[in-house]
């Protein structure tokens, strides 16, 4: 059986944070969204919750971290080549985000990342394959 995971975040509007994941190409599940929620899909098998601060908080009886200002989670996703890490790095500029910090070449890895207008990190990592490999 393939596991799903879902990762929840607290936003403060969900419909800016959805606009800002569809400006960046991914798709919503609208099974799983309505006015509290919006289930981004950024693989078949992963799905970002991007709640509404109130509907989160019934989730935990922790307070809520404030992105901007406090790190909980480092997000990473993999992407396909150098050129799509920096295409989702300028297109979360294009739609309220911004460069989390300056891209970096290990040679076998290039990485950036952005923050969403939450201030929740994404970092987007591109790995060479190993020579001989495809």
């Amino acid at each position: 059986m393939t596991q799903t995971i879902f990762i929840n975040l607290p936003v403060e509007s969900v419909p800016r944070s959805r606009d800002f994941f569809i400006g960046l190409g991914f798709g919503i599940n609208e099974q799983f969204s309505n006015e509290q929620a919006a289930c981004v899909v950024l693989a078949d098998n992963i799905l970002v919750m991007l709640l509404a601060k109130p509907f989160f908080a019934g989730f935990t009886d922790k307070a809520i971290a404030d992105a901007r200002a406090t790190t909980e989670v480092l997000n990473c996703l993999s992407c396909e080549s150098r050129e799509r890490v920096d295409q989702l790095v300028a297109l979360a500029e294009q739609h309220g985000g911004r460069a989390y910090r300056e891209a970096k070449d290990h040679g076998f890895m290039y990485g950036h990342g952005f923050e969403d207008p939450d201030g929740h990190i994404w970092e987007l990592a591109h790995m060479a394959a190993p020579a001989g490999e495809p």
